[in-house]
């Protein structure tokens, strides 16, 4: 389903993330104040599903004083986070593999956008909890994906939403419409009312609900 190891697909990522999130740039904005909120002004953050390097270069360009340690499964979107990153130098350290390969830090935050719903409920509460280990006392975690009521008549109408907006913003209809197919048959989704859950269960306390645009859910809360 994601394709992350294809150069050609992650050479449109960039593109084609604008075109299929609602509200993105004001996503990693938001993302960026809840993180911030308490932070020092040498903070070190985790994000979880870095490839790409979108939601860093944000924050980084906002915060100079942060620094970051960035993990992702795919090579080829390190690959493309490195030269994006590149400005940032030594504030930015990326890492490929799971959640396990992060450093144990502890961090004063953590980011993982647009990633969960692509692993199944154990392994997304396994990552889960790996995160909120490597997290100081109290500290945010801001989480974003696919999450969207499941209930058969409404799991359809939500998907053909999310094909409605991807063709609005630009992606040819019949290439939205197989992307909702594709996204309905092979993702592992939740409810957002699953989800949620799965955050207090591993462990995170103070679960609240920042974002919300289409098949998109976002959730901030505390270790």
């Amino acid at each position: 389903m994601t394709g992350f190891d294809d150069p050609a697909t992650v050479s449109r990522y960039a593109q084609g993330t604008v075109q299929r999130v609602p509200g993105l740039s004001a996503l990693h904005l938001m993302a960026l104040l809840l993180l911030g909120e308490g932070a020092a002004r040498d903070a070190a953050m985790l994000v979880v599903g870095a490839g790409g390097g979108m939601e860093i270069d944000v924050f980084a360009r906002a915060r100079p004083g942060w620094s970051f340690d960035g993990v992702d499964t795919s090579a080829e979107m390190l690959s493309l986070a490195s030269d994006v990153l590149a400005p940032f130098g030594e504030r930015v350290r990326l890492h490929e593999g799971l959640v396990d390969v992060a450093p144990e830090g502890p961090f004063d935050g953590a980011a993982c956008l647009l990633t969960l719903h692509f692993v199944d409920r154990e392994e997304r509460l396994r990552t889960l909890r790996e995160i909120r280990r490597r997290l100081k006392p109290g500290a945010p975690l801001v989480v974003a994906h696919h999450s969207f009521p499941q209930g058969e008549n409404e799991r359809s109408l939500w998907l053909s939403r999310y094909a409605a907006f991807a063709a609005a913003s630009g992606i040819p209809s019949g290439n939205a419409e197989n992307g909702a197919v594709a996204l309905g048959e092979r993702l592992p989704l939740l409810s957002p009312e699953e989800d949620e859950a799965l955050i207090a269960e591993a462990g995170f306390a103070d679960v609240s609900l920042f974002y919300a645009a289409f098949t998109f859910r976002g959730w901030v809360a505390r270790a």
